[in-house]
């Protein structure tokens, strides 16, 4: 008895998996059948129960086979946004299409901010979710532009696989590459998307060797395109040797029929590269082609599917998005090509056995283990983004943050779709999914409580430009700081800080867009008008050679006096050290007694925060503490902690300080006409060109130059370029200024401060 009702509750869990496909979440009960539901676990044999949990493991893992989570990704203005427009509709998740800059006034779907919708622009990376083909596809759309980089950072922190989209007019442009290089960092496969073939001057082939020679790319294409610019019509599939065109008002009809007849040549050719390509890192496929066998479609199928997964290769796909043109053959190969969740290795670190690493299995009876990578403030309080690594999330359930130890009932479940909400009652391992009412920070781990596991954390780039900032209003100061802590809140790359001397707010971010935004969404969201002050560059300072330090710090007042002395050196660390302090103790015996040293310590960092050539951060110093004296009453841990802050100051000039300043890369690209007064611009402004390129009638040109300055660069450029000029810049490295610009900065500060030059 107790066998059949076995045999009849598995044989309608299949259905449920089969049926579940479409649903909000695939009939999760399935994974959690209890023994118990077959009459009572002593009424089993052990076999049954064996082959039972057998059944449930192919289950889940079939169910996880069906799910896709992937990033879209690209230089600005590549038409990532489009892409994930067309990709709604043809997955039946939008009902029209509507356009990024579109003049009815509606925008992009997963453009939802006002701001994105009226400059063409992503801001925030957007998450959702459709059905293709049986499969569940998660996306994230990022921004495009290099002050938004964080959005991509966490994006692709948490995704299996990504679409690197590429221009083919533009080509590999700066952003590509550090788009790429966020993938590379984080291990995540990819198929690339060469966009926009209507376009005059389109040439993918030459995209393809771009991304060959500047990503270092082992790609081929798996696709031909049938025309290109005016005439482009459809592509020819390389692996299964099928024309596609694309009809009906949106392209949503595929025609298949055979190649071309004057395409044959170029196909067999392109179709044998792709082969060779795949071969030289794919053992099995090597074989057949070594032996000139010929290779089926299913073959060669499996032999890219591994090569990719294992990032040895990347498929190139074609098409025109603007243009409803290889849409949907790029989501076959989303579903043919990239990883489910349970084909990428996942790592924690376990915080019961000192951070050892742990290979999470992704099984969702597993323990739950998920990441809260994106914070939003919604209407209903903190958004919070999370991909579940292993294990269930139930609504009501209770979690456990790791990283603060707090105890956090779950109060309410969404799948997002752009802006609008889906209520779900769980979620299993390999889904994102959004939780309200969680408070958390961005990088927290949330487990069932029976593990202690963290993920490890995002790479966040410092932030390299700072504006002081004020309220017009003396009313508004409440609204004015509830956005600014909700900005931090969401925003790693975000800083808010005041300034010890004028008292201003200051805020410091990625770039001079970046800041603009946020003091536009303060305007619109928060009602609070503000005025901001002249970009501030975060300079640094650091020291250049040793000096020794012998500070005595002597105080006496009626009762208790202060009494500390601290000896030692300080040095410059070499380029190559990743941190930017280090202190060390090398005193021996108890001259100072041992409780005293994290105050030394500290004062030495609190010290390092404003140098006093321009109050900026003191960086790459290493301090050695090797002697000292104390007092059996009058030392404390403030005589030290001022000690050592008055030793730095007493040394520093001795030990040759210097002024750092950001050095951004800058990639130009404008029409060669205008090649010597963009040259001569850049030298002007201190740049060091290391790039030169031709690209067809336009040169591009990448510059290191001093952030300082490149304010307002936008408007000089398009003036000098009578508006056909564009550029990016991203943050290379600090570096020393030259000496003239040292005393000029010195003097500045030195006038502000009151203080005689």
């Amino acid at each position: 008895m107790a066998r059949s009702s076995a045999t009849r509750i598995l044989s309608s869990l299949r259905r449920a998996v089969n049926r579940g496909s479409q649903a909000t979440s695939p009939s999760i009960a399935l994974f959690f059948f209890d023994e118990a539901a077959f009459g009572g676990r002593r009424a089993l044999s052990t076999a049954s129960l064996a082959r039972a949990k057998e059944d449930k493991e192919a289950l889940w893992k079939e169910t996880l086979d069906k799910v896709r989570n992937i990033g879209i990704s690209a230089h600005i203005d590549s038409g990532k946004t489009t892409l994930t427009e067309r990709i709604l509709f043809y997955t039946g998740r939008i009902h029209e299409i509507h356009e990024v800059r579109g003049r009815d006034g509606v925008g992009a779907k997963m453009d939802s901010m006002d701001l994105e919708r009226e400059k063409g622009i992503t801001i925030q990376s957007a998450a959702t979710y459709c059905t293709w083909k049986d499969y569940q596809v998660n996306i994230i759309d990022t921004p495009g532009h290099v002050d938004f980089t964080i959005e991509v950072e966490r994006a692709l922190r948490v995704l299996d696989g990504a679409i690197l989209v590429l221009c083919s007019v533009g080509g590999v442009q700066s952003q590509s590459i550090t788009v790429d290089r966020q993938m590379r960092r984080y291990g995540v496969p990819r198929v690339a998307f060469i966009n926009k073939l209507d376009r005059m001057g389109a040439d993918p082939w030459k995209v393809l060797n771009q991304a060959r020679s500047k990503l270092r790319h082992h790609s081929a294409a798996v696709q031909v395109p049938i025309g290109l610019e005016e005439e482009f019509e459809g592509l020819v599939d390389l692996v299964e040797l099928k024309a596609y065109y694309f009809h009906g008002s949106n392209g949503e009809k595929i025609v298949k029929s055979e190649v071309p007849s004057n395409l044959e040549g170029l196909v067999t050719e392109k179709r044998r590269e792709l082969i060779e390509v795949v071969s030289e890192v794919d053992d099995e496929l090597a074989d057949s082609f070594l032996n000139d066998e010929p290779v089926s479609s299913d073959d060669l199928k499996m032999a890219i599917r591994r090569a990719t997964i294992s990032q040895k290769f990347v498929p190139v796909y074609m098409g025109s998005a603007f243009k409803n043109k290889g849409v949907q053959p790029l989501l076959d190969g989303v579903l043919n090509f990239l990883p489910c969740p349970i084909e990428v290795e996942n790592y924690a670190l376990d915080q019961n056995k000192s951070e050892e690493k742990v290979l999470l299995s992704g099984n969702p009876s597993g323990p739950l283990v998920a990441l809260a990578f994106k914070l939003e403030e919604g209407r209903f309080g903190q958004l919070t983004y999370l991909r579940i690594y292993e294990g269930i999330i139930k609504k009501g359930d209770f979690i456990i943050n790791i990283n603060t130890g707090k105890k956090i009932k779950v109060p309410r479940l969404v799948r997002m779709h752009a802006n609008e909400m889906e209520d779900i009652q769980d979620a299993h391992a390999g889904q994102i999914v959004a939780v309200f009412g969680v408070d958390c920070a961005s990088g927290d781990t949330f487990t069932d409580g029976s593990v202690r596991y963290t993920m490890t954390s995002m790479n966040v780039p410092e932030p390299v430009m700072s504006l002081a900032l004020s309220p017009i209003s003396k009313d508004s100061g409440a609204q004015f700081s509830k956005a600014l802590n909700r900005f931090q809140r969401e925003d790693p790359t975000f800083r808010v800080g005041l300034d010890p001397e004028s008292g201003q707010t200051i805020i410091s971010g990625m770039g001079e867009l970046h800041l603009d935004i946020y003091v536009e969404r303060i305007r619109r969201e928060y009602k609070v008008d503000a005025q901001t002050g002249r970009p501030r560059v975060n300079f640094r300072e650091t020291i250049t050679q040793r000096a020794d330090f012998d500070y005595l710090h002597k105080k006496q007042t009626g009762g208790q006096g202060q009494y500390g002395r601290v000896c030692g050196y300080v040095e410059p660390l070499p380029a190559d050290v990743a941190t930017k302090f280090e202190f060390e103790n090398m005193i021996i015996g108890q001259v100072i007694p041992s409780g005293f040293i994290p105050a030394i310590e500290k004062g030495f960092k609190e010290a390092c925060n404003s140098g006093s050539l321009i109050g900026h951060p003191i960086e790459n110093i290493r301090i050695v503490l090797t002697d000292g004296a104390s007092h059996n009453v009058d030392s404390s841990e403030l005589a030290f902690k001022l000690a050592s802050i008055y030793a730095l100051r007493q040394c520093y000039t001795a030990a040759r300080p210097v002024i750092l300043e950001p050095i951004m890369k800058v990639e130009l690209k404008f029409p060669t006409e205008f090649q010597g007064t963009v040259t001569g611009d850049v030298n002007k402004r201190k740049g060091i060109i290391v790039g030169n390129d031709q690209e067809g009638d336009d040169t591009v040109i990448i510059a290191h130059v001093p952030l300082n300055n490149m304010f307002g660069y936008s408007t000089s450029l398009r003036s000098m370029t009578q508006g056909k000029g564009e550029f990016t810049m991203e943050y290379l490295e600090h570096s020393p200024v030259p000496q003239d610009v040292q005393l000029q900065l010195m003097n500045t500060y030195n006038a502000s401060k009151g203080t005689p030059e």
